[in-house]
């Protein structure tokens, strides 16, 4: 299998700045999953046999030409290539390669397109070839050349174990609401961080998101209203203004007009360092029958507010039982 390619100024910013940065915070270790069309950063698919456990996944996919220039990926199944690395690792090497970049050039030369490629090699010391990502940059005054460890390319049944998880995480939600205060949804966790381990999270149909923490002693939580709603919605009945926001949402769960699931306190706060990311919109969801807890990061084409197709950004929570922790 091979993989070669030269990295666009926008699409190793973005990595640079933005994803890499977010993608650290939920987890050290990612898959990065190549196809002739896309390439993405994988936390987490494969569940409780990476490194992390049963915690948040979380899926940040590219069109390769955001991404990369020149574009090169062969293998003997269907030319997609899957590794896992190090995310700091990662980062480390293309905040090092943007330092060479950016170098000034010497008179008349253009800057030289940043590479990265698939290598095995073997390093001093050792008695067999091991995998690397190897990064390979020019400036005006030196050159150089960084070697990422890799894990060993998975196995044709890994990656089409990998395919399968990627495609189980793409279904939708039948509501999601769109919470546009994202530091107010940053300081109401913050607070309810200090009380419990477990918050439930119920979303209806009427664009509301309730967020609840209760223990032995105390009962804490706060609701977003009248959010903005995409896909199945419902008029909130009038009857409901007049009780308390607790019983507003078991009514709605039993009139099928709202999903209301518990998940860890913990995934919940790794989920949002994925604001890292920048994301111009942000929206929750729960899976159809409770599958999991769904929050969706939305780009807009710069300068419009057009859906940006070439980014695709989410993360998943996992639904926890009534009373663990």
């Amino acid at each position: 299998m091979k993989f070669k390619a030269s990295f666009t100024d926008d699409g190793i910013s973005l990595l640079d700045k933005r994803f890499l940065p977010a993608i650290d915070k939920v987890g050290r270790v990612c898959h990065v999953y190549l196809t002739p069309t896309h390439a993405m950063l994988l936390h987490n698919l494969l569940g409780s046999t990476g490194p992390d456990g049963d915690g948040p996944q979380c899926v940040a996919q590219f069109a390769k030409d955001l991404l990369f220039r020149e574009y090169n990926v062969s293998s003997r199944d269907g030319n997609r290539v899957a590794f896992s690395v190090d995310v700091a690792l990662l980062h480390r090497a293309i905040r090092s390669a943007l330092a060479v970049h950016a170098q000034s050039p010497a008179a008349g030369d253009a800057p030289a397109a940043i590479q990265v490629k698939l290598v095995n090699k073997q390093t001093p010391g050792s008695r067999s070839a091991a995998p690397f990502l190897t990064f390979e940059t020019k400036g005006a005054r030196s050159a150089v050349v960084q070697d990422v460890p890799i894990s060993k390319p998975l196995s044709r049944s890994d990656v089409a174990r990998l395919q399968d998880a990627l495609d189980a995480a793409q279904e939708l939600p039948e509501t999601l609401a769109q919470v546009p205060d994202l530091q107010q949804l940053q300081n109401l966790v913050d607070r309810l961080k200090n009380i419990g381990d477990l918050l439930s999270v119920t979303v209806t149909q009427y664009g509301d998101l309730h967020l609840q923490v209760s223990t032995s002693l105390v009962t804490l939580g706060s609701e977003f209203k009248r959010l903005r709603i995409l896909g199945a919605r419902a008029n909130a009945p009038v009857v409901d203004q007049n009780v308390s926001a607790t019983i507003r949402m078991e009514m709605a769960v039993e009139r099928g007009e709202a999903l209301s699931v518990q998940v860890s306190m913990k995934h919940l706060v790794k989920s949002l360092q994925c604001h890292l990311a920048k994301p111009d919109c942000t929206f929750y969801g729960i899976a159809p029958n409770g599958a999991c807890l769904t929050v969706i990061f939305q780009y807009f084409i710069p300068g419009t507010r057009l859906t940006d197709k070439s980014i695709s950004f989410y993360c998943r929570l996992p639904v926890l039982d009534p009373g663990t922790s």
